[in-house]
């Protein structure tokens, strides 16, 4: 049997003060909410680089912060993400990346959102992959049901682009697919039984058996009871291996 594969497991977001003092301790200041995260989880979704690109200084800090084996997943700057989506792609791409290369291999991937507005256009995603930088690590997640079909997925796996599997309170259950190197998984529904985690525990596990790297990300709770769950699946997979 060869090597198993690694479990990330996170939160879409770590600085909010509100999870002391059930994920955080108490009377934590900002400087230190990212030292404490990485203590007790691998990975995190940054959510600001979403709104605006993150500076060197503050790439430098984070990095700083968390140790060499704690993995960033980069939430591609809305506006810039979108003009890469289509024919302003190979203008767009190199613009919207450069700040991200910074992260060197402490980059996870960069997370491109499509948002539920746009629907499927084969053209303009095909663009974009041909624009995108081969070495910078893709997930992609189509909001919009009318991407889900088998002519997306092998156009993202002959492109080596991940498919974001999202699990949303509105929908059906999503399939995990392996389109590129590794699994994504959003969780964000409103809340999860631990029976529920469990049964996603198990569907990772067939993956991470078979040697491939899964992340897995909870959406961000007003008191940190995502992070506490994202914890005891990283817990429970390290207790296995």
């Amino acid at each position: 049997m060869g090597e198993r594969g690694t479990l990330y497991a996170g939160t879409s977001g770590f600085a909010y003060a509100d999870w002391a003092p059930l994920f955080y301790p108490a009377g934590v200041r900002s400087a230190e909410l990212l030292p404490a995260y990485a203590q007790r989880l691998n990975a995190v979704e940054l959510n600001n680089t979403f709104y605006q690109h993150p500076k060197a200084d503050r790439i430098a800090a984070w990095l700083a912060a968390t140790p060499a084996d704690f993995s960033f997943i980069v939430k591609a700057q809305r506006g810039g993400s979108m003009r890469a989506f289509g024919e302003a792609a190979a203008q767009t791409v190199g613009w919207l990346t450069a700040p991200y290369r910074l992260f060197g291999e402490r980059l996870g991937a960069v997370l491109f959102r499509v948002p539920e507005n746009i629907h499927r256009d084969e053209t303009k995603l095909r663009l974009m992959l041909e624009a995108w930088t081969p070495e910078m690590p893709l997930v992609i997640e189509f909001q919009h049901p009318s991407w889900h079909d088998d002519e997306i997925f092998e156009l993202l796996l002959a492109h080596g682009a991940t498919l974001c599997a999202t699990d949303l309170d509105d929908r059906d259950t999503p399939d995990l697919r392996l389109t590129g190197p590794f699994v994504y998984l959003r969780l964000r529904r409103t809340s999860y039984t631990d029976d529920e985690l469990a049964r996603w525990s198990d569907r990772l596990a067939a993956f991470l058996d078979a040697g491939t790297d899964c992340y897995v990300f909870l959406r961000h709770d007003e008191h940190g009871d995502s992070a506490l769950q994202a914890e005891r699946m990283l817990a429970q997979f390290r207790a296995t291996r």
